[in-house]
């Protein structure tokens, strides 16, 4: 089954109206291309100024995050799934290896937000990956089967219809280290045959994306890879070339 290229940035928390303004200018100037699906998470009080600049672009909105509560009330600080909705968000994403490891998030509770996100409409983009420590002692498969299994038994395979998976290894992110086209295949392949025991045809169509220090210079060989799908970008988004080239690299 083919499967359409997915990049998405992650722009963490980082922007101002004006360096935002210059990205996309810049991300509209130099032309998405086509074929490819394309998204940008913008912090959440940027979400407004991205989205009214991104309009007609071809270029999707994502949130970084949101709440695990189903109705809107009383969590100061909080984003609710139906304000990012509203706003124009296609995508949301849960469960970054930042969530879980500064903020605390368990694995049942990125189930909880994943279910929030499609109560909301909106499309979760599910990230999980192991520690530098759960690889070396051997065991990244049973960290991946722990946190897809954690959404698969909260939500049903059958939400994976309307969702995207993000293999992120934390020993690969923002360090300047990439896993091998050899290691994210692995990932990615034993992700897949996991939703493949529940619902072949589902796990067959699911975007799986990468994540961990893409850069211009290593996309094509990752993308290149059978079940990489695509990649979920940190600091190489926030340079219009860098995520540019990273898309065509999908695109090709």
């Amino acid at each position: 089954m083919s499967r359409k290229y997915f990049v998405a940035g992650n722009w963490k928390m980082n922007g101002s109206l004006q360096s935002n303004q210059e990205l996309l200018d810049g991300l509209k100037n130099g032309g998405i291309p086509g074929g490819v699906d394309v998204a940008v998470c913008p912090s959440p009080v940027h979400l407004s100024q991205v989205g009214a600049a991104i309009k007609g672009s071809g270029i999707a909105l994502g949130a970084q995050n949101l709440c695990d509560q189903e109705q809107q009330g009383a969590f100061t600080g909080e984003v609710h799934g139906g304000m990012l909705h509203e706003l124009g968000c296609r995508y949301v994403i849960v469960g970054h290896s930042e969530r879980r490891a500064l903020y605390g998030e368990s694995s049942e509770q990125v189930a909880e937000k994943f279910r929030i996100a499609q109560l909301c409409n909106l499309v979760p983009i599910l990230c999980v990956g192991e520690t530098l420590e759960a690889r070396e002692g051997g065991n990244t498969e049973a960290v991946l089967a722990e946190q897809l299994g954690a959404v698969v038994e909260r939500c049903g395979v059958g939400a994976f219809v309307d969702a995207v998976i993000a293999y992120e290894p934390v020993w690969a992110i923002g360090t300047g280290k990439t896993a091998s086209p050899q290691q994210a295949q692995d990932a990615h392949a034993f992700l897949r045959a996991q939703l493949a025991q529940r619902d072949a045809k589902i796990a067959a169509s699911v975007q799986i994306l990468y994540g961990g220090s893409v850069k211009p210079g290593n996309a094509a060989e990752l993308f290149a890879c059978e079940d990489v799908d695509g990649g979920l970008i940190g600091g190489a988004a926030l340079k219009a070339e860098d995520f540019l080239a990273i898309c065509k690299a999908a695109a090709q």
